[in-house]
């Protein structure tokens, strides 16, 4: 078996530390979780990042980077209406088949929120530049309408926190969260069993 190189061992790094990161948040994530979860040991991990904070940042940065692509990758080619629900539709598919992502997103909020209260802005500061790209990601295929843009982040703020409490497929608390805020709209049937949202309710981080 050929040996792994070092940017393979920092990619599976983040990998194993957004899981763990994601399950126990930062603060009750060991270092040395994320090593067995790797297969190496703690003195090598630290030489490919310096301390825990450093590998909260990268699954940070990759769990932000991760969306946005997947609202990119959607909205190709795509304008108005039919971009915004080919991200929706995207998103929960993400969201279903990665509980992890969903989980990453939850942590780094609760996480940044602390620093910040402690006067540590670093995490912040990138959460923030992450989000910001997110942001115009969305904007951009939905036509610039700043309205619109909120509006699909509104929605996908809610559907993450209903999403996380758990909330099944059907229950009423989905009932409005419809097209647009439109009447018509119908709650979507469940992806990988998790609640999701209507084909066009947007998604946000």
């Amino acid at each position: 078996m050929a040996r792994m190189s070092a940017e393979e061992r920092r990619e599976s790094v983040i990998r194993a530390a957004a899981k763990e990161f994601a399950r126990g948040g930062y603060y009750g994530t060991s270092t040395e979780a994320i090593a067995k979860q790797v297969g190496v040991s703690q003195p090598y991990l630290f030489r490919l990042f310096p301390n825990k904070q450093a590998m909260f940042l990268a699954a940070s940065a990759r769990c932000l980077e991760t969306t946005r692509a997947v609202f990119a990758r959607a909205a190709e080619g795509l304008e108005g209406e039919e971009a915004r629900s080919a991200m929706a539709d995207a998103y929960m598919r993400l969201i279903a088949e990665d509980p992890h992502v969903l989980q990453m997103q939850l942590q780094m909020y609760v996480t940044v929120s602390a620093a910040e209260a402690a006067g540590d802005h670093e995490l912040g500061e990138l959460v923030r530049e992450g989000w910001l790209k997110l942001w115009d990601t969305v904007t951009v295929p939905i036509g610039g309408d700043l309205k619109e843009t909120t509006t699909f982040m509104a929605y996908g703020m809610l559907i993450n926190t209903l999403t996380a409490m758990g909330f099944p497929p059907g229950h009423r608390v989905w009932e409005g969260l419809h097209p647009s805020g439109g009447p018509d709209g119908a709650v979507g049937k469940p992806v990988g069993g998790s609640a999701e949202s209507p084909r066009s309710v947007p998604p946000a981080q």
